[in-house]
């Protein structure tokens, strides 16, 4: 945050159990109070107003059993830029996008859609209702992934994407327990995610990607013709996305701004 002053965003997120049990050796029941939690001490931290104590039922600062007795409750040595650094929650599931509304200051979807908008604010508002406070609404930000690959063919644009959605509705998390293949089955996809998820744990990657069709691709981009993209943005804008997030060359980016615009 001093290296930026002031313009610092902490992005946070639960991941799945094979990343969480597999990779941090931590187990993953109950992520949303985890991540309650996580989210209270991160920002006692933050403020750096006095020592950190904090004993839920995750987070136990200082430890008060299992240790040898020498714990105490301590503040950063780095004294804030500011007091409050917004928090914005990676989330996908209506329970966990619902909690970012009530204890974050943004939420970070990767798969957004605008045929799931309405669905997406009714656990937004859930969320606001529970925070307590009437404003938050209005400063809350939703910052959301959003793929454009202009040119002639929509098709041959969507072969870039292809890959990217296969990975994530087939292989990011084991059946049952894969939170990106639920937003697809959300979207009306479910009969294509659970191919593509049946390919690609077979580590049949490229038959997974092959499966996706144009419409599934176009539900989370934009693909295609210039005048195609121009006439899909007003669906896009309507949403409750407050701003998007684009990458490529840096060759484009001046264009996706005019285009975004």
């Amino acid at each position: 945050d001093h290296l930026s002053e002031g313009r610092m965003i902490l992005g946070l997120g639960a991941s799945g159990p094979q990343v969480v049990e597999g990779w941090y050796g931590q187990p993953y029941p109950k992520p949303l109070a985890r991540t309650r939690e996580y989210v209270d001490v991160v920002r006692r931290i933050v403020r750096r107003e006095e020592p950190v104590e904090f004993h839920g039922e995750f987070y136990d600062m200082p430890l008060r059993e299992g240790g040898i007795g020498l714990g105490k409750a301590l503040k950063s040595t780095i004294h804030p830029f500011r007091k409050e650094i917004p928090i914005y929650l990676a989330a996908e599931g209506p329970k966990n996008v619902a909690l970012a509304a009530e204890i974050c200051d943004g939420w970070l979807p990767l798969f957004y859609s605008p045929k799931d908008d309405a669905h997406y604010r009714r656990c937004l508002d859930e969320g606001f209702k529970k925070s307590g406070d009437a404003t938050k609404r209005d400063r809350f930000e939703v910052v959301s992934s959003l793929f454009v690959v202009p040119g002639d063919d929509a098709e041959k644009c969507a072969d870039f994407i292809r890959p990217f959605v296969a990975l994530y509705a087939g292989g990011m998390g084991a059946k049952g327990a894969n939170f990106h293949f639920e937003v697809f089955a959300r979207m009306g996809w479910e009969h294509i995610a659970n191919q593509v998820q049946e390919l690609y744990l077979q580590g049949k990657k490229k038959e997974a990607a092959a499966l996706i069709p144009l419409e599934m691709v176009e539900d989370v981009a934009l693909v295609g013709p210039l005048d195609k993209i121009k006439g899909e943005l007003p669906k896009w804008k309507e949403t409750a996305v407050t701003t998007f997030l684009v990458g490529g060359p840096a060759s484009m980016l001046s264009m996706y701004g005019d285009l975004l615009a």
